[in-house]
């Protein structure tokens, strides 16, 4: 009788390894052979799920940016305006191990988009929906009085935006220097500030 094998289950090991290494080691250790020894597997193996080391790469990137999307949309439940921002910009900050994993890897990704344009691609669409949900929420807010409106909604989501990218690469550099208490202060007193 032939082994059954669970393909979903095969291909969310292969992400999960390929997600380690590069968290743990880098995103340039992240090769085929790095990858299948930390699932276990054979290089075959990934071959007969992904085309090439930058699709399963794509993959992992895309599988950890649909759990974060699953829990905002979690945090935020029925919240609306500056009380979903506020939830929305502190969740992808690294203000846990999960977090900071996720950040590891999404910073892993912006150097290696630089020079892939098909990573490029994907990582401009997957902040594209973070922009826009970012965006939205001020409009809400606005719209509900619980911002001032002397500043266009542009210049503001990339403000904030742009805060979140340094908040969270200072405080994977400088770990002493911005934790939890620091990042949640500084993203709370930016918020009150609107």
């Amino acid at each position: 009788m032939p082994k059954i094998v669970d393909h979903d289950e095969r291909r969310r090991e292969v992400l999960s390894a390929a997600t380690a290494v590069i968290v743990r080691d880098g995103i340039d250790a992240a090769t085929s052979r790095a990858i299948a020894k930390e699932a276990g597997y054979s290089n075959g193996v990934l071959a007969h799920y992904f085309a090439d080391k930058d699709e399963i790469l794509l993959s992992a990137l895309r599988d950890s940016h649909r759990r974060i999307r699953a829990r905002i949309t979690e945090r935020v439940g029925d919240a609306r305006g500056l009380a979903a921002l506020r939830e929305v910009l502190m969740d992808n900050l690294p203000l846990d191990e999960e977090r900071a994993q996720e950040t590891r890897l999404e910073i892993s990704f912006w150097s290696r988009s630089l020079a892939v344009e098909r990573l490029a691609e994907v990582q401009r669409a997957e902040a594209a929906e973070l922009r826009a949900a970012v965006r939205r929420l001020l409009e809400e807010a606005r719209a509900a009085g619980e911002i001032r409106a002397d500043e266009g909604l542009d210049d503001l989501t990339e403000r904030l935006l742009a805060l979140v990218d340094g908040l969270s690469l200072r405080s994977l550099l400088y770990p002493g220097r911005l934790g939890r208490a620091e990042l949640e202060r500084i993203m709370t007193t930016t918020l009150e500030a609107l």
